[in-house]
């Protein structure tokens, strides 16, 4: 029965998801062990063998100064993907914090908060990590530090709206008429309750960061070289489109398909909360 039930709401009804969850995998393997994938070094030049096609000794081609793209594309799913969730993870932690903190208590505090995540969304995301990216210089630190700044926001506020709602209900009187004091009742009630919206959003900026992060990197902004990086391959292949095409083909539809895949989840996580 379950194993029916199984199929018929997700394999048949929802392809789609299988497909998210294969992609899932498949970057959760590259992540963790890139060097059993791909055996070449990602660094190392070789430039007789710049610019080469894809092939049986090169599979996605070589670059301009013969570095293996396969290689290069493999390792840099760990760096992107893990720069990307690591400062998704600082923004939630931080952003949800003051925002738990701030709509539970109100007054001064969460007005001084409310203005200070005002500012800062002022910014559109990619001018927010340029401004940064470009004053710090490139380098993953700078990046992370960049994008948590820029997505804080939006943690913060779903937090806030989260701990104004729950603070209102009756479990919360009921403790409250116990003795427990307010960071107890915050932290051990309220925020358990509000983790599942934190989570949903960080699923949903997820493909979002991962565009900035590109974005960054695209521009010369991101990590420094020769580390390899999706949006710094894409940069470098802007100036061969026409001849050596391949350069950048692969690492746009490595951020195509993880992009895809986490889109795919979060949209299963709204639905799964909007029935609940």
């Amino acid at each position: 029965m379950k194993i029916g039930y199984f199929y018929r709401q997700v394999l048949a009804s929802k392809p789609s998801r299988i497909l998210s969850l294969l992609l899932l995998f498949v970057f959760a393997l590259l992540i963790l062990a890139p060097e059993l994938i791909a055996h070449q070094s990602p660094i190392t030049l070789n430039p007789q063998s710049a610019l080469k096609p894809p092939s049986a000794a090169h599979w996605f081609g070589t670059d301009d100064v013969g570095r293996d793209l396969f290689s290069r594309v493999i390792h840099a799913t760990r760096i992107t993907l893990g720069l990307v969730a690591g400062a998704l993870f600082i923004s939630a932690l931080v952003g949800s914090l003051l925002g738990l903190v701030s709509g539970f208590t109100g007054g001064l505090l969460d007005q001084l908060l409310s203005r200070l995540i005002d500012v800062i969304l002022t910014f559109p995301p990619i001018i927010a990590g340029v401004v940064i990216t470009g004053i710090l210089g490139p380098g993953a630190d700078h990046l992370v530090l960049a994008l948590s700044v820029v997505y804080l926001p939006m943690f913060f506020r779903i937090a806030r709206s989260g701990a104004l709602a729950e603070k209102s209900r009756t479990y919360v009187e009921a403790a409250r008429s116990l003795g427990f004091g307010a960071p107890h009742i915050l932290f051990k009630q309220v925020a358990p309750n509000v983790l599942p919206l934190i989570l949903m959003q960080y699923v949903i900026l997820f493909p979002l960061a991962l565009q900035i992060e590109a974005a960054l990197g695209f521009l010369g902004l991101g990590v420094a070289p020769p580390t390899p990086d999706w949006g710094a391959i894409l940069e470098q292949g802007k100036n061969f489109i026409l001849t050596a095409w391949w350069i950048s083909l692969w690492p746009g539809l490595f951020l195509l398909a993880s992009a895809f895949a986490v889109m795919v989840l979060g949209r299963a996580l709204q639905e799964k909360l909007g029935k609940g």
